[in-house]
C-alpha cells in the first residue's frame, strides 16, 4: 500500500504526473468495479472523495466518514467565518495566552516549523497584509502605502509565542492574526485519507482544490494519473483557479512575500509531490516565493518534497518564448508533457 500526495500553485493541460509509480494493486483482491466520486464543498472550494468500489452502498458510509473530517477541519481552521477556532485565537492572542484545540495546535506548529526551515519565506501571521489587500474579507483592492506597511509591521512568526507542549498561544504584538490558508487544504485531505485508511479503504483520491492525496490504484492502471493546469491559461481565462487584484494595468497575486510585504512573483507555477497532503500544500508557498533558483536548491534540500516549477518564457530556450518547465529529477519517471503542450513549453530536470 502506498500514497503519495500533490499540490499545484497557480495551476488546458500541462503534463501528466503518474502517481504513484511503484502502487500495485494487491494481487489477492479482484479488480474493483469503478471509481465513484463524491463531491462537498468545504474549505472554500468544491472538494472531490473518490472511492474504488463495487460496493456503491459501504463506499458511500466510507465518504461521508472522510467528508465529515473535511468539515471538521474547515470549521476549526476557517478565516471566513467568527465561529472558527482560528477566529477565536485571532480576537484573543493578543491580549492573553489562549489554549488551542488539538488540530488547530498540530498545524500551528507544523507550520513554524516550515517557517524556520524556509527561509521565513512561510509565514502564517501575515493575514493582516493578506486582508489589506482584500483577499480575505474582500474586495480585493491595491492598498496604499501606508496601509500596506501598517498590515506588515503585524507581520513575523517570530512573535508567536507558542507551547506545543501546553498547547497554548500568544501574540506578543497586539493586532497580530493568523491565517492558516496556506495548509489547512492539505491538513483536511490528510484527515480525511485517515479515516479512509482506518475504515479498510484501499484505492481512492481526495482532491480539495488542487491538494490532492492519492491511495492504492483507480481501475485497470497501476498508477493514477495527475493533470497539472497549464498556469497561462487558468490565469488567463478563469480567476477560480487564483486569487488577483489589477491596478493601473499590472497584476498583483495574492501570494505575499512575507519579508517584503508585496506580492511575490517571478515564477508562474509551483507543484510539489511530498509524501502528504499537509506537506505538499505548505510549501507550494513558500516554493513560489524563494524563485527559481532558491526554489530548486529548497527543494534538492529536503528529502520530504519534489518540486515541478514552471518558468516564464524568454528565458527558455534562448528567448523562444516559451515557458520552462522545471522537473525535479526524482519525478523524471512519473513525469510527461503533453504532446500539445509542447509548442508552448520546454522541460529541464534539476
Amino acid at each position: 500500500m502506498s500514497s503519495t500526495a500533490y499540490k499545484w500553485r497557480r495551476a488546458g493541460l500541462l503534463a501528466l504526473l503518474a502517481i504513484p509509480v511503484l502502487a500495485a494493486k494487491p494481487a489477492t483482491a479482484p479488480a474493483p468495479a469503478r471509481s465513484i466520486t463524491y463531491p462537498i464543498h468545504a474549505m472554500g472550494t468544491y472538494v472531490n472523495v473518490t472511492l474504488v468500489t463495487s460496493d456503491s452502498a459501504a463506499s458511500a458510509r466510507d465518504a461521508e466518514a472522510a467528508q465529515q473530517a473535511i468539515r471538521l477541519v474547515d470549521s476549526l481552521m476557517s478565516n471566513w467565518t467568527t465561529t472558527s477556532e482560528v477566529a477565536r485565537i485571532n480576537r484573543v492572542a493578543d491580549s492573553v495566552t489562549t489554549t488551542v484545540q488539538p488540530l488547530v495546535a498540530d498545524v500551528i506548529g507544523r507550520s513554524l516549523r516550515i517557517w524556520r526551515g524556509s527561509e521565513h519565506t512561510y509565514d502564517i501571521t501575515v493575514e493582516p497584509l493578506v486582508r489589506a489587500w482584500g483577499f480575505i474579507g474582500g474586495p480585493r483592492r491595491v492598498p496604499s502605502d501606508s496601509e500596506a506597511r501598517a498590515a506588515w509591521a503585524l507581520v513575523g512568526a517570530g512573535d508567536v509565542a507558542f507551547d506545543s507542549a501546553a498547547g497554548t498561544i500568544h501574540f506578543k504584538r497586539r493586532g497580530m492574526r493568523i491565517d492558516l490558508g496556506g495548509i489547512a487544504k492539505g491538513y483536511a485531505v490528510d484527515q480525511a485519507m485517515n479515516v479512509l485508511r482506518a475504515r479498510g479503504v484501499k484505492n481512492a483520491l481526495v482532491d480539495a482544490s488542487g491538494n490532492m492525496m492519492s491511495l492504492g490504484t483507480p481501475p485497470g492502471s497501476e498508477h493514477w494519473r495527475i493533470g497539472l493546469r497549464d498556469p497561462r491559461d487558468a490565469i488567463s481565462t478563469s480567476a477560480q483557479y487564483e486569487q488577483w487584484v489589477a491596478k493601473d494595468g499590472k497584476r498583483y497575486g495574492h501570494i505575499i512575500d512575507p519579508r517584503t510585504g508585496q506580492p511575490a512573483s517571478g515564477l508562474l507555477a509551483v507543484t510539489v509531490v511530498a509524501p502528504d497532503a499537509t506537506t505538499s500544500d505548505s510549501w507550494d508557498t513558500p516554493l513560489y516565493v524563494l524563485g527559481l533558483e532558491a526554489a530548486k536548491a529548497k527543494a534538492l534540500e529536503r528529502a520530504d518534497v519534489a518540486a515541478i516549477l514552471v518558468e516564464p518564457g524568454a528565458a527558455a530556450e534562448g528567448g523562444s518564448g516559451r515557458d520552462t518547465v522545471w522537473v525535479e529529477s526524482v519525478l523524471r519517471p512519473r513525469f510527461a508533457l503533453e504532446p500539445d503542450a509542447e509548442r508552448f513549453f520546454v522541460v529541464r530536470y534539476f
